[in-house]
């Protein structure tokens, strides 16, 4: 399955991203099929340059906006479905176990 998804790039502590199409399964860091725009949360507004044309060439294709993607095309106004809440889910430990509360004596 296609996704238009975000690509960071940029150096430490100052990202820019990408707006890339690619399998699902890979790699951002990989290979992928376009590149369609950029997008640079740090400016105030967010600063957003994306091919309109390419974007709803892809999503007629059948590919699938990852949340935050879907949102930016939406305020965008490059497509005009709702916006999706986005849930980030904690990580867990690499031993598998839930972090125990730290005890106060």
């Amino acid at each position: 399955m296609l996704m238009i998804r975000l690509a960071r790039f940029g150096k430490n502590k100052k990202p820019t991203y990408r707006f890339i199409v690619s399998e699902k399964g890979r790699d951002t860091k990989g290979t992928y099929l376009e590149s369609l725009g950029w997008y640079n949360p740090r400016t105030n507004p967010a600063t957003v340059d994306i091919d309109a044309e390419r974007a709803k060439y892809w999503l007629g294709k059948g590919a699938q906006a990852s949340g935050t993607v879907n949102n930016i095309l939406v305020d965008q106004n490059i497509i005009k479905t709702g916006k999706v809440k986005i849930v980030k889910t904690k990580k867990k430990p690499a031993d598998g176990k839930a972090a125990a509360p730290a005890e106060k004596k």
